[in-house]
């Protein structure tokens, strides 16, 4: 049985699961290079791609860190691979112009930080 003290911290490492692997999918997007949008072909897309890709990998060790702490392995396995399962889905429900710009990177990479921190504040 998982305790009680968990319930909280593992809804908020599924949702930083969920905008990982939404930042994952919208960045893969972006490579070749060749394949990039013109706003991300720039010196200062570039910078926010691989910004984007560096702030995500940050969220996702410190994220990983809390949930060792926080959360039973096995509550952390199966939440967060449901949850990564349903991010292909969840993503197309946003529109193309969306997700292939810098918005969607800045925005679940910020979403991401914000999820990272909270979950070690809980």
């Amino acid at each position: 049985m998982m305790p009680a003290s968990a319930v909280l911290p593992l809804l908020l490492f599924m949702l930083l699961v969920l905008m990982l692997s939404l930042h994952g999918l919208a960045a893969a997007g972006h490579f070749p290079r060749e394949r990039r949008a013109p706003a991300l072909r720039s010196v200062a897309g570039t910078f926010i791609l691989f910004g984007s890709l560096t702030v995500a990998a940050i969220c996702l060790a410190a994220g990983l860190a809390a949930a060792w702490q926080r959360i039973p392995w096995y509550a952390a396995v199966i939440g967060g691979g449901a949850i990564a399962l349903l991010a292909p889905l969840v993503l197309q429900l946003f529109p193309d112009r969306f997700v292939d710009g810098r918005v969607a990177l800045v925005s679940f990479a910020g979403a991401a930080a914000l999820l990272s921190l909270l979950i070690w504040l809980v």
